[in-house]
């Protein structure tokens, strides 16, 4: 995509990536060195949104109605395809194929925080799949001193309670929730996220700020599938092999349009091999947590 550079200069990250706005994201954001720029700013005003005869109602997230827009059928994204994400409401994005030029339209509802939560939460790991930069993972991911290791679990599953946990011993956030992935080298690298957490349920809400984050990309040294336990059950852990590493982390992919699945099954068998995967035994009691931990 035009834009991508191995050296996009330092300002306010999110996923790798240095974001340039004219919207104050400072308070979501910290600074460090982007692997690519992003531009993100108003459409000029009394300008015309392209037809996209194409929409594809995503799901209701947050309790708001996601609209994918464009002018063909679901494909990879070509160089000057017109694209629009639309959260009802709220606001729209629009960009075109291959370009790193991201423009919106707020709605009534629109206020900065929103702008924030729904740009950094959800836009952008869609741009990002869309266009090919990432693979997301549906995961937490916390520093374990020199190494990096991903939760996998479905919803309610403990992955924030863990996270935050780890965190409050002392490591480091790498997502709470989307983990943003590239294999380089037959090596498989973790993208920081954002600075915030959210041990909690709240509606469009990006969560604690933490002072533990670091934008740097690291190796993905194992992924940890939580599997909820009863409350006085042993922690055991068990290594996955062959054929159900695949099956296991399959499930966890964000974004799942047929079009992504040829590319994700040729990703996910490569990570298998290159990645251990082990199933966790996870005791539902809050009191086990530093057990867990250790």
């Amino acid at each position: 995509m035009s834009g991508e550079s191995a050296a996009a200069g330092s300002g306010l990250i999110a996923y790798g990536c240095r974001i340039e706005s004219d919207v104050d994201l400072q308070p979501y954001l910290c600074r460090g060195e982007g692997r690519l720029a992003l531009r993100v700013g108003a459409a000029p005003s009394g300008s015309k949104s392209p037809v996209l005869p194409e929409s594809y109602p995503l799901f209701t997230s947050h309790g708001r109605a996601v609209t994918l827009g464009t002018d063909r059928e679901l494909a990879d994204s070509k160089p000057g395809q017109p694209w629009r994400f639309e959260v009802a409401d709220v606001v729209s994005f629009a960009w075109l194929g291959g370009s790193n030029e991201i423009s919106y339209q707020r709605f009534e509802a629109c206020s900065d925080e929103l702008f924030a939560f729904w740009l950094i939460h959800l836009f952008l790991p869609l741009y990002l799949t869309l266009e090919s930069v990432y693979e997301f993972i549906h995961a937490c991911a916390v520093e374990t001193g020199d190494e990096t290791i991903l939760f996998i679990a479905p919803s309610h599953g403990g992955k924030s309670t863990l996270t935050d946990y780890f965190l409050g011993q002392g490591h480091r956030l790498v997502s709470d929730d989307k983990v943003a992935t590239f294999v380089e080298k037959e090596s498989y690298w973790a993208v920081p996220a954002h600075p915030n957490h959210r041990p909690y349920r709240k509606f469009e809400d990006l969560g604690l700020r933490v002072d533990s984050f670091d934008t740097g990309v690291r190796p993905v040294d194992a992924v940890y599938r939580l599997m909820r336990a009863d409350p006085d059950a042993d922690i055991t852990i068990r290594e996955v092999c062959g054929h159900g590493k695949f099956a296991d982390m399959l499930p966890n992919f964000l974004f799942n349009f047929s079009h992504l699945a040829a590319r994700r099954m040729e990703y996910l068998a490569r990570m298998a091999g290159a990645v251990p995967l082990y199933t966790m035994d996870l005791p539902w009691d809050l009191e086990r947590l530093e057990e867990v931990c250790r």
